[in-house]
Parts: structure tokens; sequence; C-alpha cells
């Protein structure tokens, strides 16, 4: 009867810990809408797992600093790329200081994250973002040697992603694989809880 009992008392309190569990990660993550003039991409962002980069990304969405930019680099079987660039390719200087490297916190470049783009430097990622189309592992970190921080994944329309990496590209000045006809960030939002 007793062990019947301590076994019960086990299944409860494993079944509470695992809800809290569920309830936190839900409660850390935050959510964002990219609409695009091919379409909407919303994105659910990992502030347990890349503090310092969610927090970076959301000021610039906070800040608007999205809106009217353009995906400057498209890549069919790899990613699409935006967070500097206006339709024209001038360059938006970002406002804000570089964030830290946090390519070590378990999450992957798998088909449908979002990671910072950044210079051979690791802690050089400012405003630039790219989501994968495909898995990217190259991109994680090895041994000591950092990668590029995944922060957060495409929750809904990854079609729309791969739609935008398939478009017709061309040679601009330096820049390569920019596409043809500009593929414009209308405007980036942060959900509120209640529409989630």
């Amino acid at each position: 009867m007793l062990k019947k009992l301590c076994t019960a008392l086990c299944v409860i309190a494993l079944s509470f810990m695992a809800l809290l569990s569920t309830s936190y990660a839900k409660a850390s993550a935050v959510q964002v809408m990219i609409s695009t003039d091919q379409g909407n991409i919303q994105l659910e962002l990992y502030p347990d797992k890349a503090p310092k980069t969610v927090e970076n990304f959301l000021t610039y969405v906070n800040d608007k600093y999205y809106d009217g930019l353009v995906f400057h680099r498209v890549i069919k079987g790899f990613m699409i790329q935006a967070g500097a660039f206006d339709k024209n390719l001038n360059i938006k200087e970002p406002k804000g200081e570089p964030v830290v490297n946090e390519s070590f916190n378990g999450l992957k470049n798998a088909k449908g994250t979002i990671a910072m783009a950044r210079k051979s430097d690791p802690n050089s990622a400012k405003s630039q973002f790219y989501i994968n189309v495909v898995d990217n592992f190259f991109l994680d970190p090895r041994s000591h040697k950092p990668g590029y921080t995944v922060f957060g994944r495409v929750i809904s329309g990854i079609e729309v992603a791969e739609k935008i990496s398939k478009l017709p590209t061309k040679k601009s000045g330096h820049m390569a694989d920019v596409p043809v006809s500009p593929i414009h960030i209308l405007k980036a939002r942060v959900i509120p809880q209640a529409q989630k």
C-alpha cells in the first residue's frame, strides 16, 4: 500500500514539474511577426538560450529599424539575409553596439531557425540576421571556435522564406545574390501575448 502511494506521489510530482517546465518555456519565448511583400514570417525567440542576442534583436524591432529594409542576400538551398540595406542597397547604419556571441547555447543552425549574421569577428553581429531554409550545421560552433548565434525559429511562414530563397538574383556592385526585384520587410513587430 505504501509503495503504491509513493509511486502515485512520484507520478504526480513529475507531472507537475513537466507542467511547470512547459509553462516556463512558453512564458520565456517571445514571438515576432516579420511582414514582407512575399508574405508573413512568424518567429519564436528564445531569451533563455540567447538573452543578449534576443534583447539586441528586439531593440531593433521595437525601434522599427527593420521597417522598409530588404532581404539583400538570398541563396537557394542555403538561407535568406536581411537587416542592413534599403531597396537601393544603401546601408542603414545600426545604432547599437555589437552583441556578444552566444553560439554555444545548444541551438543549431537547422532549417527554419533564425541566427545573427556577422563578420569574421565572432562578437561583431549587430542588426543583420538570416533564416536558414535548410540545415546549415557547418555554421554551428566547433570545439572552442564560435559559430553563428541561433536565437529563435520560424513557427509559421517557412514557405515564405523558401519562396524568397528561390527568387532570381543578380550581382550589384560588390554584393552577390541580390534579388532582382527588391523583397521588402514591410514591418517587424512583437506579437502581444494575448494574440499568440
